[in-house]
């Protein structure tokens, strides 16, 4: 069931803190020089040095990388083992960054903690980013971890619970990797889908085009800059191979959808997981009043109370497996 409580929009709901975090990043931000006026490699290399608005995370020392066979070469895949217990499932990781920036090692902290919480073992993919390599690169390369994940989870992690989640365009890849399991391979594997601040719909929802200028993590042109870059102008934004929430939802796994009611992207994950539980799917929503987009990522009060949420999820559909 999917409750939503008319407060959380309010604006008295916000934390000072959680305001205050907001107005430090649109400052900072806006104090940086415009990310668009370089090669999308100049900006990857700027927010490994921190010129962003998200904070630079210390690698884990006992990650591991491998590769797998890809539809253009090798895939590299990021591992993170849990120490502290067995694990008893893996959890397929697809990182966010607008289809052309992040990577697989810049989010060791928070994919380390799933790892010791929930007994999963991380298997985060360093698939192909735009503009260099547009679509259908990048889905290509998280479609082709998923079947390597499907067909040897138990030789190589000795288990057969799988996971699949990430934030931003990491949701729309995980979903869009969900929908191609199913309708190209006939293959339903996963058991739950943790699903952060998707975009769904890259012809932009409406909090995308009413949103404007304001640097809060993202404005309007970000995600027009970000979806043009990965999608070749002749193409139809409403292919559900592309934008996923128009794609036919059954049989997909319980999800959990969760964004801040200060995040460009909230009309998308309020839709979609209307339309996930109108498929027939478990579906749970989490709102958290004032979030930006992908708060999870700074220390403050909202982003442990949701990735304890995300630590709970994970956790029940391991259990129900």
């Amino acid at each position: 069931m999917l409750t939503i409580d008319p407060g959380v929009f309010a604006d008295a709901s916000i934390l000072p803190e959680t305001r205050a975090l907001n107005d430090d990043i649109v400052d900072k931000l806006n104090a940086l020089p415009d990310m668009w006026t370089v090669e999308p490699a100049i900006m990857r290399e700027r927010r490994k040095q921190g010129l962003s608005a998200f904070p630079v995370a210390p690698f884990v020392p006992h990650a591991e990388v491998r590769e797998i066979d890809g539809p253009a070469g090798p895939i590299p895949l990021r591992i993170i083992a849990p120490r502290a217990r067995a694990s008893r499932g893996v959890y397929l990781h697809l990182h966010g960054g607008g289809w052309t920036l992040g990577a697989a090692d810049q989010m060791d902290p928070r994919l380390e903690r799933i790892a010791e919480n929930c007994g999963l073992t991380i298997v985060s993919v360093d698939y192909r980013l735009a503009p260099e390599d547009p679509y259908p690169a990048g889905p290509d390369d998280c479609e082709a971890a998923a079947l390597w994940l499907a067909g040897n989870a138990a030789s190589e992690f000795g288990t057969s619970c799988l996971t699949i989640g990430g934030e931003s365009a990491g949701a729309h890849l995980s979903v869009v990797t969900l929908l191609r399991l199913r309708d190209r391979h006939g293959l339903t594997p996963f058991s739950g889908a943790n699903l952060v601040a998707g975009s769904y719909d890259l012809g932009l929802s409406p909090s995308v085009r009413n949103w404007g200028e304001e640097k809060l993590i993202l404005c309007t042109r970000d995600v027009e800059f970000f979806s043009g870059n990965f999608l070749p102008p002749e193409l139809d934004r409403r292919d559900p191979d592309i934008s996923p929430y128009y794609a036919r939802l059954d049989q997909m796994p319980p999800a959990l959808f969760t964004v801040g009611t200060r995040d460009i992207l909230l009309d998308e994950t309020l839709s979609m997981a209307v339309r996930w539980l109108a498929a027939g799917n478990g579906a749970e929503l989490k709102l958290h009043a004032g979030g930006c987009h992908v708060f999870q990522a700074f220390d403050c009060a909202i982003a442990e109370t949701s990735l304890a949420e995300m630590d709970a999820f994970l956790n029940s559909v391991c259990e129900a497996a």
